[in-house]
């Protein structure tokens, strides 16, 4: 079978021989099989995971995105099932402006009250319960004036539902959402939470040039005077920070990685304590979030004794509700199951599931560290099989 000449197989073959290595050398320094290598130079495997064409990138000593040029097939593109898309049908609608209007005109403190309502649903991740009121919510904010506080609540709105339909893989119509919200936001501070959803999208495809390419851009916009910066500006530019470093940890660049996790720290310690963009957003930034970034680095660079360590030093976690401390926990699991520590990563990921079993269900990455763990298990325990259908593992 021939490989095409762009493919990610081609594009290794190409760089392996100009390094003098053969199959057998690249995969051992990869850590990937044999197997793996010769699939991809025949064009028997037409892609791979980010994960692993970051170590095969950096056994060839190149950027990630020198094998995955443009868009990452790796990355979570398969879009949402037809369950799903049928569940959110009321969203779409109104986001394309064709939700049933009612006779009584919406006002904007009516929006507000109705937006703040959802918070405890959304910060417990129970997704199904929000779409009926989001539908009403993006269509009495289209309705409403574009007085700035208007446009903060619309941009508000728009962001929230961005995000969820990033969460639950409607990858296009999220990402059409989110540039709405960055449209729609009165200034750049409004626009910065859509922005940093936005790249968390690019970053969930595996898009890595787009994902650091555009924290970059926001990053350099951000940037305040820290001797007299705001809480909020620090957290926003602290956020786009972060993306800039789980960009280039991912294209196998750890010099760019550990200069902006640097530039975060400070910014951090600059706060002195995790703040959120508001009190009931996700948007969270300060020395507890840095400390995850930077065991995530470890988790994802083969470090897991690292990961761990950090893991083990860090207090009780504020707002424990929030993907980044669930993301986190799953980075733990994912340095125990390297660690072939297999108990101690189901019990991880059990505890994830405790405490938001919905967006657990959406997670790849969950599914691939149960997916390393089931490989190495001769028989598997009830909760091993439990949690294999709870993030609708493959048969």
């Amino acid at each position: 079978m021939s490989t095409p000449a762009n493919s990610v197989g081609a594009r290794v073959q190409h760089i392996r021989k100009r390094r003098g290595l053969t199959q057998q050398e690249l995969a051992g320094s990869a850590g990937v099989s044999v197997s793996l290598v010769k699939k991809l130079e025949q064009g028997e495997r037409a892609d791979v995971r980010v994960e692993t064409a970051r170590k095969l990138a950096a056994a060839l000593r190149v950027p990630t995105t020198r094998l995955l040029p443009h868009h990452s097939g790796d990355g979570e593109t398969d879009e949402a099932g037809t369950s799903t898309e049928a569940a959110w049908e009321p969203v779409r609608r109104a986001l394309a402006g064709q939700a049933p209007q009612p006779e009584e005109p919406p006002t904007a403190a009516g929006v507000r009250g109705a937006l703040r309502d959802l918070a405890p649903a959304l910060t417990s991740h129970r997704y199904a319960a929000v779409i009926a009121t989001l539908a009403a919510l993006i269509r009495d904010a289209d309705a409403l004036d574009g007085e700035p506080d208007v446009r903060a609540v619309h941009a508000d709105i728009l962001t929230t539902v961005g995000y969820l339909l990033t969460q639950t893989r409607q990858f296009g119509v999220a990402e059409l959402t989110l540039q709405r919200a960055i449209d729609a936001a009165p200034d750049r501070l409004a626009a910065a939470a859509a922005a940093d959803t936005l790249i968390w999208l690019h970053l969930r495809q595996g898009d890595l040039a787009a994902a650091g390419q555009m924290a970059a851009r926001w990053a350099d916009d951000s940037e305040p005077r820290l001797s007299r910066a705001t809480v909020l500006e620090l957290v926003l530019w602290g956020r786009f920070l972060l993306a800039i470093t789980n960009a280039a940890v991912r294209d196998n660049r750890p010099g760019d990685a550990a200069d902006a996790l640097q530039l975060a720290e400070a910014a951090a310690a600059r706060i002195g304590r995790d703040a959120r963009r508001h009190d009931d957003s996700q948007c969270v930034f300060g020395p507890y979030t840095v400390a995850c970034i930077r065991a995530e680095t470890h988790a994802l660079t083969g470090q897991p004794d690292k990961t761990l360590k950090i893991a083990e030093a860090l207090p009780a976690a504020p707002y424990p509700e929030l993907v980044s401390r669930l993301r986190h926990r799953l980075d733990v699991a994912s340095a125990c199951a390297q660690l072939r520590r297999y108990d101690q990563a189901i019990a991880a990921i059990a505890e994830v599931r405790a405490r938001a079993p919905e967006w657990l269900a959406q997670q790849r990455y969950a599914r691939d560290i149960l997916a390393g763990i089931i490989e190495h298990r001769r028989t598997l325990t009830p909760d091993m099989r439990e949690l294999a259908e709870a993030v609708a593992l493959p048969l």
